[in-house]
């Protein structure tokens, strides 16, 4: 009957059939003696091989009642649906039930716990993850209780005062529920705890002494709180009884200060110590080589500093992880020492070695599978038992940073025996900002991430991407920036399928895209800016799909802007090109698009009025919904990601953007030929932070609803042939912070606002305006002169209209059949180009002006 309204697409209960003895189905378990069911362990499960969720939906009837004699009750990770699960709780207190655990239940919602006053011998509540927000009549008649598991919940209030009378609890966990305020002294009255966890809530102030009194303490978690005082008072605290028995302490993310004592020697049964950022500063004491039952100490992101030597390992002899990133330290041992420990995990960034090499004893660590020496001060050449240290019998994935250091030389292929016979393996490789040379090495197929980038690799990339070819790669980011590399993009990439990021910016590379980048289907962000390549963009990119981010600036690229990018894109630069054509229609379609940059190329016509449907542009988001974009090595692991960066021009400057590049949005159409008007439909992007449309042709006004466009920061509509008068609603752009008008054809008062008052008189330079913050003064009797009368008094050039409108157009068709096409092949050619194109505009905005 209870197997009948549950949905078991799993077929966990298939054993659950006929008239048999049902002690034998899957999840039951009976009383030797009288046969009773006594307990069910019905909780779902997650399938780590086939990454499979695995549990139970449906409804709970209510003949699990009828098992009178049921002490255990596992329903946890499962999925009853949230509205027909809580009227079946109500009657639990029928049961003798002393293990209940309902945890991880999606959509559970319980607003009554009334039911528990009446299983007055259950002794385990398992309640973590379901919503217990709006939860009436507490456990304060539940003494008997032995674990009490709460996390998960959100309840957003103090710590409840009746929780520190449950006196015979012996495991608390109160893990992420948004507890705020202070610890009580009560806490001492939990005598029995065994293990408690505050961690990732917002407790604040400092431990209460009463921590002494849990003499049986042997798990304490505060981690991720806003906890403050001097870290030796918490040691003293515990040091009064629970200090013989204590094995894990977990403080970090917190304010604790203070130094560390050789108070430190006591805990002899530390396996466990995370004091991570913090502001624990100081000398490590030496006492910390006593604790040789230490398995894993972290204490990155403090201010610790002094030198660690060879004493302070003395007796580690379990330790299998050390994380201490980021702290004013420097580790001396001695050339031919050899450490007690067999470590998985070694991370020191920020450290410096004395000597400076890469350590020697790193050869007899068997086990390694995370090493970070960035920025550690390394000298020397990478040696080749480098790639031979790190086994992958316990782990999936190695991770290996030596990024940021001196190394020179060349780089040994990145391969190891160790690695052929894991298939699953994930390889994580950074050697970037160093000062390698030479050629670039041959990797292994197990290597998922490769950082190159900032050396002085030279020579070309086809050794590298050619290489053995029959032989599946598995590598997804690629950071090749910033080098010297020559040559062209060999037409091999269809052996590297997996590339999600291609970062080449920043060399000496030639040639056209060759067509096998269509083949890289997972292909999310390729960065080809700063080098001389050359020819149209290949159709085949057509095929990445995925292609979020798009950087081409500072090459030679000619042809139409293309019509075919994919719907995902985010960010589109093709600054610097010799792009021709109009801006197409079709660009308009990108929704996601934040940064569009086209500028410095040779486009013509009109900017297209769809552009209001860029709704990324034209809606606004809060930082919340703003994530970071970004890449992962492994969905299921999530143990690495890539933060997708963008260096674009903003506020006259050139900026990078990484982790908060989802709140940016940018669109910039510079230095083109683009005539007409500026589109009213414009003032739609009210998400909009920069817009440049300088050094254009265009005309008009300048649109009045600017105004509109409140998230502006930074507006540049310089060098144009822009008239009448600033609309009034620019003084709406409170955020503004950076305004170039200048060289246009303004007139009247410059509108009075905060900003537009604070600006340098260069942003208004080259026109006919008056008002602060000029200091040409406005009159109001006195009329603007016509548009004609002004050029006329200015002495302009085309008196004469037909005779220089002819030598206008004949001196551009000249300079561009003629020396253009002598010129055409130089390699300064895009350059003078676009000299070319200036003298054309020249001409042509005279003309306009005339006619």
């Amino acid at each position: 009957m209870f197997k009948k309204d549950l949905n078991d697409s799993s077929n966990l209960l298939s054993s659950w059939v006929g008239e048999g003895d049902c002690c034998t189905w899957t999840g039951v378990a009976c009383d030797n003696l009288t046969g009773h069911v006594r307990e069910l362990h019905l909780a779902g499960y997650y399938d780590e091989v086939t990454r499979e969720f695995h549990g139970l939906g449906g409804k709970v009837n209510p003949s699990l009642l009828n098992l009178k004699h049921l002490t255990y009750l596992d329903l946890s990770c499962n999925d009853f649906g949230g509205r027909q699960f809580p009227s079946f709780l109500g009657s639990l207190k029928g049961l003798s039930l002393r293990y209940l655990d309902l945890s991880w239940n999606s959509g559970l919602k319980v607003k009554n716990l009334e039911w528990l006053s009446g299983l007055s011998q259950l002794k385990h509540l398992g309640m973590s993850y379901i919503d217990l927000t709006r939860a009436s009549h507490w456990l304060q008649n539940s003494t008997s209780l032995k674990v009490l598991d709460l996390s998960g919940n959100y309840f957003n209030s103090t710590i409840p005062q009746w929780l520190y009378s449950l006196n015979h609890l012996e495991s608390l966990d109160l893990f992420s529920n948004a507890f705020h305020g202070e610890i009580s002294s009560s806490l001492g009255n939990l005598t029995a705890l065994v293990d408690l966890s505050l961690g990732y809530n917002q407790l604040e102030g400092e431990i209460p002494n009463s921590l002494g009194n849990l003499c049986k303490l042997t798990s304490f978690d505060l981690s991720s709180n806003k906890f403050r005082g001097r870290v030796s008072e918490i040691f003293e605290s515990l040091s009064s009884c629970s200090f013989g028995q204590i094995d894990s302490l977990w403080l970090s993310y917190n304010n604790f200060s203070g130094h560390l004592s050789d108070q430190l020697r006591i805990f002899k049964n530390l396996r466990s110590l995370d004091l991570s950022n913090n502001s624990i500063s100081g000398l490590i004491p030496v006492s910390l080589g006593n604790l040789s039952l230490l398995e894993e100490l972290v204490i990155d992101h403090n201010s610790f500093e002094g030198v660690v030597s060879e004493v302070h390992f003395t007796n580690l002899t379990r330790l299998s992880t050390f994380y201490a990133n980021e702290n004013s330290l420097t580790l001396k041992t001695s050339p031919d020492w050899v450490p007690p420990f067999q470590l998985s995990t070694l991370s020191l960034s920020s450290w410096r070695l004395d000597p400076s090499q890469l350590p020697a004893w790193l050869q007899s660590q068997k086990h390694l599978s995370s090493l970070n020496m960035s920025g550690t001060g390394i000298s020397g050449t990478i040696p080749a038992w480098l790639w031979n240290i790190s086994s992958v019998e316990s782990n999936p994935e190695i991770i290996m940073d030596l990024s940021r250091n001196q190394l020179s030389g060349e780089v040994p292929n990145i391969a190891s025996t160790y690695w052929l016979d894991y298939f699953s393996l994930e390889v994580v490789i950074f050697l970037g900002s160093n000062q390698f040379n030479g050629s670039l090495p041959l990797v292994s197929s197990a290597v998922s991430l490769l950082d190159l980038s900032n050396s002085s690799f030279s020579g070309t990339l086809s050794h590298f991407f050619c290489d053995r070819s029959d032989v599946p790669k598995n590598l997804q980011f690629l950071l090749l920036d910033n080098n010297q590399l020559t040559g062209e993009i060999p037409d091999c990439l269809l052996h590297w399928p997996n590339l999600t990021v291609v970062n080449l910016e920043n060399n000496n590379l030639t040639g056209k895209i060759p067509s096998s980048i269509g083949d890289l289907l997972s292909l999310g962000s390729l960065h080809l800016r700063n080098n001389n390549l050359s020819g149209e963009l290949p159709v085949s990119l057509q095929n990445c799909r995925e292609l979020i981010s798009l950087d081409l600036r500072g090459n030679k690229f000619v042809g139409s802007i293309p019509i075919w990018f994919g719907q995902s894109l985010v960010v589109l630069i093709l600054r610097s090109n010799m792009f021709q054509g109009t801006i197409p229609d079709e660009l308009c379609s990108l929704t996601k698009l934040q940064i569009l940059d086209l500028a410095h190329n040779n486009l013509s016509g009109m900017i297209p009025r769809c552009f209001q449907k860029l709704s990324s542009m034209a809606t606004k988001f809060s930082s919340e919904e703003a994530l970071s974009i970004e890449f992962l090595i492994s969905p299921q692991r999530s143990s690495y990601s890539y933060t997708e960066n963008a260096d674009f021009v903003a506020k006259g400057r050139e900026v990078k953007y990484s982790t908060v590049l989802r709140l940016v949005t940018s669109l910039d159409l510079s230095r083109n030929m683009l005539f007409g008007e500026i589109p009213e439909e414009l003032t739609n992007l009210i998400n909009l932070q920069t817009l440049n449309l300088s050094d254009n042709l265009l005309t008009g006004r300048i649109p009045s609803k600017i105004g509109d466009m409140e998230a502006l920061e930074s507006l540049d509509l310089s060098v144009n042939q822009l008239s009448g008068e600033i609309s009034p609603s620019i003084s709406n752009l409170t955020f503004l912070n950076h305004l170039n008008l200048s060289y246009n054809n303004l007139t009247g008062q410059i509108p009075k606002s905060t900003q537009l008052q604070s600006f340098d008189l260069f942003s208004y330079t080259g026109n006919k305006l008056c008002g602060p913050p000029l200091v040409e003064r406005c009159s109001t009797n006195e009329a603007m002169p016509p548009v004609g009368d002004e050029k006329h008094n200015e002495g302009h050039l085309l008196e004469d209209g037909g005779f220089y409108l002819s030598l206008g157009l004949g001196f551009a068709f000249g300079f561009w059949v003629v020396l253009g096409s002598l010129l055409s092949n130089v390699p300064w050619s895009n350059a003078f180009s676009q000299f070319q194109n200036r003298i054309v505009k020249k001409f042509y905005a005279a003309i306009v002006e005339r006619y």
